[in-house]
């Protein structure tokens, strides 16, 4: 099933992904994601002195050769993160481009959302899901292993797109389960107000907040040079016209959208990053949680 959404290219350029918060937190010992740990560990940090308990495979044996003394390796690991998943599956999401008409926005989203879940169980960390439609939402708590994954990522395969984004009213069990100081990684087109608006309240709450805006590739280039009929996919809305009349203006108020929208997200503190469905799917998360020494930049 895992594999249906992660394609085995994405999967693989994965492996070295890292989710790690930016926010110092006292329930997690200092911040950065990060605590010492008297046990196996991902990063050397120090050694000690042997104690009695003390597993013998942890033993340097190269330094008891050269001190006669036994010491241990000490470790720092990353310490359990609640990383929760929102993906917009509103009628939007079904949204395609003429050139893969079988690879919807909502296709690039679960493939995001499934490789985030993956690397945060791959961290050992607590992962929540919620699929959001104003139809009815899919809620899934927090939690942690194989088996919690292995439901999350059903829930995502039987995502289908429809409706419209949900209600303020809809949105109020975010505010009972996610916690302070945990992520949020909301995945949608950000066209509707309301979830960016809520987005903006969660992280004036002490959320750590990220965004994942899934476009197609024709909003970005607006390639069409015939006459169409533009459909807006949740009110039905219809805008006939020719294609190459409208490229300029439509280019140029779709820019100004989202340095609007980019400029709200900037003044919250919240990361974002946009995947184009033309695009390698790992290059927004790449964005949101690099790689390079240090975890997050």
């Amino acid at each position: 099933m895992a594999r249906d959404l992660l394609p085995a290219e994405l999967r693989a350029r994965l492996c070295d992904l890292r989710i790690a918060s930016r926010r110092t937190s006292p329930l997690r010992g200092g911040g950065q994601h990060r605590s010492r740990d008297r046990g196996a560990g991902l990063e050397f940090s120090q050694y000690r002195a042997y104690e009695p308990g003390d597993e013998l495979r942890r033993i340097d044996w190269k330094l008891y050769a050269r001190s006669d003394r036994f010491f241990v390796r000490e470790a720092e690991r990353d310490s359990p993160l609640a990383v929760w998943v929102l993906l917009d599956a509103s009628a939007s999401m079904a949204q395609s481009d003429e050139s893969r008409p079988d690879w919807m926005r909502l296709d690039a989203g679960k493939a995001l959302a499934a490789a985030i879940i993956e690397t945060a169980v791959r961290q050992g960390d607590r992962i929540g899901l919620a699929v959001l439609h104003d139809a009815g939402s899919t809620w899934l708590p927090a939690s942690s292993g194989s088996r919690h994954r292995d439901r999350a990522l059903l829930a995502l395969h039987g995502a289908q797109a429809g409706g419209g984004v949900p209600g303020e009213q809809a949105w109020r069990p975010l505010w009972e389960r996610i916690a302070a100081d945990e992520m949020v990684v909301y995945i949608g087109d950000c066209f509707d107000d309301g979830p960016v608006s809520l987005l903006e309240r969660l992280a004036r709450a002490r959320r750590e907040v990220c965004v994942i805006q899934v476009l197609t590739a024709a909003e970005r280039d607006f390639p069409f040079a015939d006459g169409r009929r533009f459909i807006d996919p949740e009110t039905g809305e219809e805008l006939p016209g020719d294609g190459r009349a409208l490229r300029e203006a439509f280019l140029a108020r779709f820019g100004e959208a989202q340095g609007v929208l980019h400029a709200r997200f900037d003044a919250a503190g919240i990361r974002h990053a946009t995947c184009h469905l033309d695009t390698a799917l790992d290059l927004p998360l790449r964005t949101l949680f690099p790689t390079h020494a240090g975890g997050a930049g």
